[in-house]
């Protein structure tokens, strides 16, 4: 099974940005789709976005429309997330997965937007 290993979060205040990171190890996923999820406290998890193999095709939950970019470098067996306009809503631990998932996810990385 491919390990993905998600950094690049923190805390920001409103209204500011994030670019998120998503490296894999362990199997080349340029073939893969991807995506990137998010779980808030006491909240089911939401899938944010998600990014064809070749990237030049995504899509985005509408709660993220507009302020988040889903890119990818093949090239460095890498996706990221960039966020703009970060709401308090947006704080969540975020994942970044192959599509289809796999059964087990890593730590991901925690993005905390609070002034």
């Amino acid at each position: 099974q491919v390990e993905l290993v998600e950094s690049g979060g923190g805390l920001v205040e409103p209204g500011g940005s994030l670019k998120l990171s998503c490296v894999a190890i362990g199997r080349d996923i340029s073939s893969a789709a991807m995506a990137w999820y998010r779980r808030g406290p006491g909240k089911e998890r939401e899938r944010v976005a998600r990014i064809n193999p070749s990237g030049d095709n995504t899509d985005y939950a509408d709660s993220v429309k507009g302020r988040f970019t889903f890119s990818r470098d093949n090239a460095k067996n890498s996706v990221y997330l960039q966020m703009d306009n970060l709401k308090p809503e947006d704080s969540a631990r975020y994942f970044c997965d192959t599509i289809p998932g796999r059964p087990t996810w890593g730590q991901g990385t925690q993005v905390t937007v609070s002034s």
